[in-house]
């Protein structure tokens, strides 16, 4: 398939300094700027996620994310503090953008874009733990925060170099002990153990003290509720929802990557689970429709694209199974970015993500759904850590394996696993 024509021969920085990057990125506006049309899959990724990221990262810098951040609840929305939705939106955001930020500098238009947003993301950081801060984060109040101290240990492990070595010696102190004073509350018996375990996963790797038991009992449990081909149950039973790609197997693979570098299980503990997070891949890859759709089905669809996070981290991972071919997978994910992301009353007018599926669809948020929850929707463009010459951007587009099978060509049969 041809490559889409760059129409204008105005270049991306010289429009970042024109216009804002509301307007910028504003969906609604390129029909008629027809100048900022992407040139190709990667200039599209990069532009969309900056559009999605920017409101947190620009105001955490700013010191003013909880001055300028939307406050949208659920209608059901439960008890739990509301303050608890700044430090969704941080993690997950971070744990989203991370990758891309890992890349090293050039003089590129998106490395230009990509250095501000990374100078961005440190400065907000050092500033929300900052004593006083008008933003400073909320690890001490709810339950809520043992789950996106998650996301910002899973964001340091992703780009340590990136975003945590450069970090300030202060900073660093605090978020150590934000992370350890979590220890007070202990993770539901669920997919929640993960995120105690990450979290006590990314001080061991920082060679901090931590908790051994709170580290070992995600993965121990997880492993005990695996249902089979890739499934993990979440709890005893199988929940048929993205809660294998929101959080099981991304965060299972990264617990057991730092503790089989420490040496503290065997390599082939973590080898299994990347076999199966690679089986649950082949899964959400099949799930994409020709049309580049996906079932809204079970808790959370709020979160958008951050469903097939366990697919684009192992693509990131350079581990797709040998039956998917990179480009099918960037092809696809593209697709479903376009369908989503392009409908009316995704972004408020100031660019903020609002509740809904596809579109702004308050009434089927969930009860513990508030505006920085939405953030997950960032762990979909994992794939931005790989070099624009990698083969998973620079081949040419290829079909995924619905757009094959529906379209009456040759495509890959599949089987279930043992394992």
């Amino acid at each position: 398939m041809e490559r889409r024509k760059f129409i204008g021969a105005v270049s991306l920085a010289g429009m970042l300094s024109a216009i804002s990057p509301k307007k910028l990125f504003a969906a609604q506006d390129m029909p008629s700027l027809p100048i900022q049309k992407p040139k190709n899959d990667r200039e599209y990724w990069c532009r969309l996620l900056y559009k999605i990221a920017s409101p947190v990262v620009s105001n955490l810098a700013n010191g003013t994310l909880v001055k300028n951040m939307p406050l949208e609840k659920s209608p059901t929305f439960d008890n739990r503090s509301p303050i608890v939705t700044y430090l969704e939106a941080v993690g997950r955001t971070y744990a989203g953008i991370a990758p891309w930020l890992a890349l090293p500098d050039d003089d590129t238009e998106e490395g230009k874009l990509r250095k501000k947003l990374r100078a961005d993301a440190l400065k907000g950081l050092n500033n929300c733990f900052a004593p006083g801060s008008p933003d400073q984060l909320n690890f001490t109040k709810d339950y809520q925060p043992i789950v996106d101290a998650a996301y910002l240990a899973q964001t340091f492990l992703r780009a340590p170099k990136a975003l945590w070595e450069p970090l300030e010696p202060q900073t660093k102190q605090r978020i150590i002990s934000a992370f350890k004073s979590l220890r007070n509350r202990k993770p539901f018996k669920s997919n929640w153990l993960l995120f105690g375990s990450i979290t006590e996963a990314f001080l061991l790797s920082v060679n901090e003290q931590y908790d051994v038991d709170r580290l070992n009992e995600g993965p121990k449990m997880i492993n005990e509720w695996y249902k089979g081909d890739g499934w993990y149950g979440d709890g005893p039973n199988l929940a048929f929802d993205y809660y294998n790609a929101f959080v099981i197997h991304p965060m299972m693979v990264d617990t057991l990557a730092v503790m089989a570098d420490k040496q503290l299980v065997e390599r082939k503990v973590y080898d299994l689970a990347l076999k199966r997070m690679q089986r649950y891949a082949v899964g959400q890859e099949r799930m994409i429709s020709p049309e580049g759709t996906f079932p809204p089905v079970g808790r959370s669809i709020t979160y958008r694209t951050g469903a097939f996070q366990a697919l684009s981290q192992v693509a990131l991972m350079k581990q797709l199974p040998v039956n998917i071919k990179p480009a099918q997978v960037r092809c696809a994910l593209t697709k479903v970015k376009q369908n989503m992301y392009s409908n009316s009353g995704t972004f408020d007018k100031n660019g903020w993500l609002q509740l809904g599926f596809c579109g702004h669809q308050p009434e089927i948020a969930d009860y513990y759904t508030s505006t920085g929850s939405l953030y997950m929707a960032t762990l979909s463009f994992l794939p931005l850590g790989l070099p624009a010459s990698d083969e998973f951007w620079s081949a040419p587009a290829t079909d995924w394996t619905a757009k094959q099978a529906w379209a009456g060509q040759a495509f890959a049969k599949d089987y279930h696993v043992d394992y």
